[in-house]
């Protein structure tokens, strides 16, 4: 059985040994890069089951990578930031990584994680579902969305959360399901992700953040995706 690729980008060498010795133990193939613009080329190149990126890179920052990557990189981008700022954690998401991971970075933690969203992954890589609502159409396969016949420039991870949402039309989702099922953690009460991610797809949708009607946050409960309101 061939073992899943996992590149680490990291520019402190005794932290990506660490990490990659880990993983290795684990059972992974690894690679190291140790700056974002070699990153990008062995991302291109060798196309890893997984990257697990650090933010503060040499040449080209994490964040640069990110965004250039996901024009050809459809797999898991884990983010790693030394910073506990929110803002880091939030920008990282709207480029299109998939989740983030805080240092010091804890090994169980970063195991799960990583564990967590190649499962994701490889479910999606199984299913070649549409969805269609009026004039919304979405594309599991491909991870592309379509509304009145232009298409939706989502992130991976905003589609992931519309995927979830639409293939539960008519039910109530709570935070706590989104974030178990796309992070592969409990929820907190304090992780914003999902919401953040939300409000974005509610603007490339033309759902006014102010009144939803498509994507309704039902108070208390969670989010509800209603059918019949895509013509």
């Amino acid at each position: 059985m061939q073992k899943e690729h996992i590149l680490v980008v990291e520019d402190d060498v005794s932290l990506s040994e660490w990490i990659s010795d880990y993983l290795i133990s684990h059972g992974f193939e690894v690679s190291v890069a140790n700056r974002g613009d070699s990153a990008v080329e062995l991302i291109k190149v060798d196309q890893p089951d997984l990257v697990l990126l650090d933010i503060m890179l040499p040449e080209k920052n994490g964040f640069d990578v990110c965004r250039e990557v996901r024009e050809f990189y459809p797999s898991p981008i884990l983010m790693m930031t030394a910073c506990s700022e929110e803002t880091d954690e939030v920008l990282g998401l709207e480029l299109g990584a998939d989740d983030y991971i805080n240092k010091p970075v804890r090994p169980r933690i970063l195991l799960a994680r990583i564990h967590a969203l190649l499962r994701r992954n490889d479910d999606k890589n199984q299913l070649t579902t549409q969805l269609t609502f009026g004039d919304l159409t979405l594309d599991d396969k491909s991870k592309s969305a379509s509304f009145k016949n232009d298409m939706v420039p989502l992130s991976s991870n905003e589609f992931d959360v519309l995927w979830l949402l639409a293939s539960q039309a008519g039910e109530v989702i709570s935070r706590t399901e989104l974030v178990n099922k796309l992070r592969g953690i409990q929820y907190d009460g304090f992780d914003r992700s999902i919401d953040i991610r939300i409000s974005r797809i509610r603007k490339k949708l033309n759902d006014d953040p102010n009144n939803p009607r498509r994507i309704k946050t039902i108070r208390g409960k969670g989010y509800l995706f209603v059918e019949d309101v895509w013509t």
